[in-house]
């Protein structure tokens, strides 16, 4: 015996004690998806035949129940179920998460499950209960499919029972593709003709001339988001082409509420003939009612929603929620027909539609018609194809996976519609804090990071006080860890350790960039204001924006913020036609380190060094008079000689960051990436073509630009490495604060299969000294740094540089803000992890 049961399912065993339900449970079903009520009553009470715990035993078994239900498990319930209110509670509960409820009888005769019992020393009920059960199941046996469950299998041999699972209907995963996905054609046959011809299909026509199929030479298929009938001129031949080419397998269609509607008013129900139905039943009053019948049939057999290519694209008439994908129901098929109203209407008489698409969150891609929209928009991974063909507007196809959306205009005005096709009113910029706060797990392409709740907090924090506004806040810079320890006398950071790193992860090319005495800057720069109010909607008047790696402005004027930006903009003007963009966003570091850090130099780094002067100063003198006297002092002399030139070192090292700055004069930007532009995430570029870029910019305005020094080295030559560290003591001798050592291949490099570091920082002997203070380059200083741990902070590095490029792959692909932010919210928040600041 064969049962067939749905994948997703709440299975309830139905049976007396003693008929082998838990003996059935254990040989069909994982342990994980059986819920026993007697091991629910030894969690509440201790003892599983405890009946006085039954009722906290079921409260906790059908909570247990919805919560794998929810995540899309299947759940088997091992009890009695042999009473109506038992069952009612399950298939309340399978109603609730959108799951079909099963039954599986167990008819075992009462003799038998008597003699069981009798065989457990933990059964001490009598015969009588036995018998008001069996009682119970005969009586509930006839009833079971009219209490709702789907199917009822009834099991007299449990030795000769096979289980096999069914797909959903709505499961169609395994078709990947790629698909002409068509939007709501309301009888436009004409239109549907035309829109086929350019999406490069091939009509089929019968001996009349009339289009029944269609094929198209890369086997693309063809899925119809309903609505094909009502209003238009050929709601029949839409129906004739559409069947045709579901029958030959060249397209997949979804039901429509105006298909739904003509299937009642076929099968005689009581609808009001309205909106277009009254010319749908003349259309089809001329055809052969053999082949209404079959289009009824045909109607009839349609699924609410597909899920297709792997579960990343859902298509249904009215859209369709996260938590509905996947799922069977009265409820999900009303709102894959009717989406969700808020019960109100507006002064069309039309129903107020709950604005759904804008709470979306899901994975999945879902594609719709059903509101006519001027043009199709995507919003929050959803769009709407509904761009009323049959109100003259045009008719509208989604090419997947290329999401390239193509549409014909419609030939005439087929019906006057009752309202204006205006665009939806969305608010786009719309953040919700729900998705960010919390204890929060991102999965991107590049891994899947946690968040915790203490660090989002802190995030928060930032974001709402100080940063600009979300829309220019496309990506923040992740934190970079140094090179490992050196072993080099008088030295914690150095080359060689640098290129092991590299080595060590796989990396056999890197290329060295001259490390900047600036702060970090990321550049967002449009074409013009106008350009950055239609693609960021941000109406401040703004043409970007220029912020810190936490996200804050980093100039306090706007207009010198502005002022910048038109300079950027001249020397970047023909990246702008050339990458057919309207906008770019820069990586940069801007000079000098006082433009940003002023105040931190003068209360930490200032008033370091003049106390450790002011005091060393008059302890030399000191020291110095004591030894000129005859004091055998040698040894405290050289020391404090030396720790008063180091502090001098110290102030040097800070001062060389610092020069005075006059509105934009003194201000320089050192860019050295370009990250992205308009449909373009440029992370996996090498850095010979982002450098390139950012020498035009350069040799376009080098008084605004500043070049950046670099060598690239190939790793496995020892000549090459030395050219690059000689580059390097050259330049921290000269006061340079060193160089980043990046992968050539760019921000996406791999090795053995991971992201490796996409920079490390190898730090000049003298700038360390502003980090770890004036004395540190004395050996017992020494001695003790080279124990500091680097793998907190290389593996904070990597999560963020993973977040950092999924932002910018979010970006390029115009994804809604929500997404965006969450990204690059995330990365702030991992900054407050506990590292230490000095690496």
């Amino acid at each position: 015996m064969n049962l067939d049961i749905p994948e997703l399912s709440l299975i309830a065993l139905v049976g007396i004690s003693g008929s082998g339900k838990s003996t059935f449970a254990r040989e069909h079903f994982l342990p994980t998806e059986v819920l026993s009520s007697d091991a629910f009553r030894g969690l509440v009470a201790d003892d599983e035949n405890d009946q006085s715990a039954t009722k906290d035993a079921f409260a906790a078994l059908h909570h247990v129940a919805g919560i794998r239900l929810r995540a899309g498990r299947r759940v088997v319930v091992d009890a009695t179920n042999v009473q109506r209110h038992a069952r009612a509670e399950l298939v309340k509960l399978a109603r609730q998460f959108d799951v079909l409820p099963v039954a599986i009888v167990l008819d075992t005769p009462e003799s038998v499950a008597w003699e069981r019992t009798q065989a457990r020393a933990d059964r001490d009920f009598g015969r009588k209960v036995l018998q008001r059960q069996a009682q119970d199941l005969r009586r509930s046996l006839r009833d079971l499919g009219r209490e709702g469950f789907r199917k009822v299998h009834v099991v007299r041999d449990p030795a000769d029972v096979a289980i096999s699972y069914e797909k959903a209907w709505n499961d169609r995963r395994d078709v990947t593709g790629p698909f002409d996905i068509i939007g709501d054609v309301h009888g436009c046959r004409s239109e549907l003709e035309t829109l086929l011809t350019k999406l490069g299909w091939t009509l089929l026509r019968d001996p009349a001339g009339r289009p029944v199929n269609a094929t198209h030479p890369e086997g693309r298929l063809a899925v119809f988001v309903g609505d094909l009938v009502d209003r238009g001129p050929d709601s029949p031949g839409v129906l004739r082409l559409v069947m045709g080419m579901t029958a030959a397998g060249t397209a997949l269609c979804v039901p429509g509420n105006h298909e739904q509607k003509l299937l009642r008013q076929l099968r005689g129900r009581k609808v009001t003939v309205s909106h277009g139905l009254a010319e749908t039943l003349e259309q089809l009053s001329r055809e052969d009612p053999a082949w209404v019948e079959e289009a009824a049939r045909w109607i009839d057999g349609l699924v609410s929603h597909l899920r297709l290519d792997g579960g990343r694209l859902v298509v249904a008439h009215a859209g369709l929620k996260e938590e509905y994908q996947g799922r069977a129901s009265a409820r999900v098929r009303d709102f894959c027909l009717y989406g969700e109203s808020t019960g109100e209407t507006d002064e069309y008489g039309l129903p107020v539609r709950h604005p759904w698409a804008d709470e979306y969150r899901g994975d999945a891609t879902v594609v719709y018609g059903h509101v006519p929209t001027p043009r199709a928009e995507w919003l929050n991974n959803t769009i709407c194809l509904d761009t009323g063909a049959v109100f003259g507007g045009s008719l509208t196809a989604l090419r997947y996976p290329e999401k390239a959306v193509v549409s014909v205009a419609a030939e005439r005005v087929h019906y006057e519609p009752v309202k204006p096709l205006d665009a939806p009113a969305r608010d786009d910029a719309a953040l919700n804090l729900a998705d960010i706060t919390g204890r929060r797990h991102l999965r991107t392409d590049y891994g899947t990071v946690l968040v915790e709740a203490e660090n989002a907090a802190a995030a928060l924090e930032v974001m709402s006080r100080f940063a600009i506004d979300p829309r220019y806040l496309l990506w923040l810079p992740p934190t970079m860890s140094p090179s490992s320890t050196s072993k080099v006398d008088g030295y914690l950071e150095y080359p060689t350790e640098a290129f092991a790193d590299y080595r060590a992860a796989g990396v056999d090319r890197v290329v060295c960039e001259e490390k900047h005495m600036g702060s970090r800057a990321v550049v967002l720069v449009c074409r013009d204001q106008a350009a950055a109010l239609a693609r960021f909607g941000v109406p401040d008047g703004s043409s970007g924006a220029i912020h810190t790696r936490t996200g804050r402005p980093f100039l306090t004027d706007p207009s010198q913020t502005e002022a910048l930006l038109d300079r950027v903009r001249a020397a970047a003007a023909p990246l702008f036609d050339e990458l057919a963009t309207d906008w770019l966003l820069l990586d940069c570091e801007l000079l000098p380190w006082s433009a940003k850090a002023g105040p931190l130099i003068r209360s930490q780094y200032a008033s370091v060094g003049a106390a450790a002067r002011s005091a060393l100063t008059s302890a030399t003198w000191a020291v110095e008079a004591a030894y000129q006297r005859g004091l055998d002092i040698a040894a405290l002399r050289d020391k404090t000689w030396e720790r008063s030139h180091r502090a001098e070192d110290f102030v040097h090292a800070y001062r060389q960051y610092c020069w005075p700055v006059d509105g934009l004069d003194g201000l320089q930007l050192a860019p050295f990436m370009l990250l992205a532009s308009e449909g373009a995430s440029h992370a996996a570029r090498d850095h010979d073509w982002h450098l390139a870029v950012c020498d035009r910019l350069v040799a376009a305005d080098p008084v605004t630009f500043r070049a950046t020094g670099r060598r690239v080295v190939d790793l496995a030559d020892p000549a090459s490495e030395a050219d690059a560290t000689d580059w390097w003591l050259e330049l921290t001798g000269a006061g340079g604060e060193g160089m980043v050592i990046k992968p050539h291949a760019g921000l996406l490099h791999r090795a053995r299969g991971r992201l490796v570091q996409p920079g490390v920082k190898c730090r000049g002997r003298e700038y360390l000294r502003i980090i770890y203070g004036p004395d540190y380059t004395a050996p017992e200083h020494l001695d003790r740094l080279r124990d500091r741990g680097l793998n907190r902070k290389r593996n904070l590095a990597l999560r963020e540089h993973g977040l950092g490029l999924a932002a910018l792959d979010a970006v390029a692909d115009n994804a809604p803000l929500w997404r965006v932010h969450e990204l690059v919210f995330a990365i702030l928040a991992l900054e407050s992890e506990p590292t230490d600041p000095r690496l």
